[in-house]
């Protein structure tokens, strides 16, 4: 098998157009932002209707300092200056605990510079939150019943926003979380940012296990100094994209070891994502590309497909059970979502601007990076054969959130809908040199977004 070479001999021998290159990748994708948020200002100004105070972003201009700024600043300096030496260096089984403990503090303390309450704490607990309707699920199963009649905006004691634009397993887990004593936005916030900060585990494990653990080592740094990290402190959809992550991580070990629980686990994981959110169905085009990548592991154990279609059945089967429709209730959330802001705001302005919103979650680096994944598959017969099942893996979750895009059911606050496949996006950037720059890149858009802006949704 062929392997990548190390990143300071690729820095010696490197053509000196390949990083050209990846500068012009940057800076198409640095152009798409500034275009977005010129357009949207105008857009905004003239007829309202982006609903955004600063777009393409939900957010509004606010510079602020805040008790997580030294922390922030010391966690990026930290990774930058080490995390390509410790991730080169450590064994593997230490990785992941300290990819996740390193991510949960870039997190953590990039929410604290808006402050625990703001920060944290009431994150959750806004009139559009879960949090709000933790009351009307003091009979579980009489809520499940009647999910699908407080959806529309009409209906009577319609749900808040999130709650209808997702199936209950999402709300529910708070409602569990409330059940045990966690009560209350300050714990909802801590699960999100502690289960959200696995994720990067997760894809870790998914690229040693499909492609190469020197790939996988390339890329802990930008897994944990990633600009997302600015939504998913505090976001439920941290906690779903780690659900996703999971489950294509057990997928990927399931058809590399031939085993029969791995499979079953991640086709449980899978059925709960898709009662965690709607457009998570979107995930099934990842875990394709890593049956695809697998394909040898199914073909010597077919039986590996009974598991995981037994385990993707489970979860939709107790909700079918208990009352609710899935297919009922997303009919219903389509008129919800045209009943409200979605309705309004501009197809032709956010079916690219969305795109401009990836850029500020993945980076500058993860464009350049995403350019090498292209190179990587159409030079595929001279590329490094390791190289090709990560490219195939981003390709795969590109295109789940190009399809997103296209479906018109997300226009505007991508930024943290789509976590769960941005999040397969910044692997690419293993296949970048230099990249201590290029972190060090990544760790300023994150800190500049979070201290001039105020993000929300």
């Amino acid at each position: 098998m062929r392997t990548l070479p190390s990143p300071a001999r690729t820095r010696e021998s490197e053509p000196p157009g390949r990083l050209r290159r990846d500068l012009y990748a940057a800076g198409a994708a640095a152009v798409l932002v500034t275009v977005a948020v010129l357009a949207g200002r105008h857009i905004e100004d003239t007829s309202r209707t982006l609903f955004v105070d600063w777009p393409p972003l939900l957010a509004s201009w606010g510079p602020h300092l805040g008790p997580g700024t030294p922390a922030a600043v010391l966690v990026a300096i930290a990774v930058v200056a080490y995390g390509p030496v410790l991730a080169a260096r450590l064994p593997w089984r230490a990785l992941p605990p300290v990819a996740w403990g390193a991510s949960t503090a870039w997190i953590f303390s990039l929410a604290l510079i808006d402050g625990w309450d703001r920060g944290i704490a009431r994150r959750l607990t806004t009139r559009y939150e879960y949090l709000q309707v933790i009351d009307r699920f003091h009979d579980i199963p009489a809520a499940l019943r009647d999910f699908t009649q407080h959806i529309l905006l009409d209906s009577p004691d319609n749900w808040p926003a999130h709650i209808a634009g997702h199936p209950p397993a999402a709300t529910l887990t708070f409602v569990l979380l409330d059940r045990i004593g966690l009560r209350g936005g300050g714990w909802a916030g801590m699960w999100c940012i502690t289960v959200g900060a696995t994720a990067c585990v997760a894809v870790l494990v998914t690229i040693r296990a499909l492609a190469d653990e020197a790939l996988a080592r390339r890329a802990a740094p930008f897994l944990v100094l990633a600009p997302a990290a600015v939504w998913m402190g505090t976001s439920a959809d941290a906690y779903f994209a780690a659900v996703a992550a999971w489950a294509v991580a057990l997928l990927a070990l399931a058809v590399t070891r031939r085993s029969l629980g791995w499979a079953g686990a991640s086709g449980l994981l899978f059925g709960l994502t898709c009662y965690l959110s709607y457009g998570l169905t979107l995930v099934a085009l990842i875990a394709a590309a890593v049956l695809v990548l697998g394909r040898r592991g199914v073909r010597e154990r077919p039986a590996l497909l009974l598991p995981l279609l037994a385990g993707l059945a489970v979860v939709p089967a107790v909700f079918t059970f208990a009352g609710f429709d899935w297919w009922e209730a997303y009919h219903l959330l389509v008129t919800r979502y045209a009943q409200g802001a979605g309705g309004i705001r501009p197809y032709g302005y956010w079916v690219w601007a969305n795109l401009a919103c990836t850029v500020l979650v993945t980076g500058l680096a993860t464009a350049a990076g995403l350019r090498r994944a292209g190179a990587v598959l159409v030079r595929r017969r001279t590329a490094p054969r390791a190289a090709l099942p990560l490219a195939f893996l981003v390709s795969a979750a590109l295109l789940a959130l190009l399809v997103a895009d296209l479906s018109g059911m997300s226009k505007a606050e991508t930024e943290r809908i789509w976590l769960p496949f941005a999040l397969w996006l910044l692997p690419a950037c293993a296949f970048l040199t230099r990249p201590r720059s290029w972190l060090t890149a990544q760790a300023v858009l994150a800190l500049l977004l979070n201290h001039l802006l105020l993000t929300g949704w």
